[in-house]
């Protein structure tokens, strides 16, 4: 992550962002999905692969365990991107001890758009299994990251420029 960081700033990439994120496939389950994390020749972070629904798969995900961050007052994340016009998950944790995460799914277009996630709106699961908890009411964010899980086989590939509170 940049020195330079505003308020707002969640997460910039930089040249040194492919090491500070995590790539979990299904494979964790038996699946046989494959997805990848890179800084690609433009400086943002490309999420791909594929998405295979053998041996009971179905999911990839990338994630980046943050320094504690505040929330503060913001109500909402703003995440520059370029999707495929696939279906992804945004996933944040409260604290890296919960067993699950805050999730939010959103749509992309195949043109370059800012996706906005209200926090109240993302309600908490495990293992694609929604909780009987209340939706995200934390004050700090300790996680956060990209899944898909589509229920289908696919090729996938998400662009990311940056994630800020708005």
């Amino acid at each position: 992550m940049s020195e330079e960081r505003s308020s707002n700033d969640i997460y910039t990439f930089s040249d040194n962002s492919a090491n500070e994120w995590k790539v979990i496939n299904d494979g964790v389950m038996g699946g046989l999905s494959k997805g990848g994390f890179e800084i690609n020749e433009d400086g943002y972070g490309k999420f791909y692969g594929n998405v295979s629904l053998k041996n009971n798969g179905g999911f990839t995900m990338i994630r980046h365990n943050l320094q504690k961050l505040e929330v503060g007052n913001h109500k909402e994340i703003q995440i520059r991107l370029k999707g495929d016009g696939k279906s992804y998950q945004f996933r944040v944790r409260a604290k890296q001890n919960h067993y699950y995460s805050y999730v939010k799914t959103f749509e992309t277009t195949g043109e370059w758009e800012t996706v906005t996630i209200q926090l109240g709106e993302m309600y908490p699961s495990y293992m694609g299994s929604k909780l009987d908890l209340p939706n995200f009411d934390q004050t700090t964010i300790d996680q956060i990251a990209f899944l898909i899980s589509n229920k289908v086989e696919e090729n996938f590939e998400l662009l990311i420029q940056d994630i800020k509170f708005n």
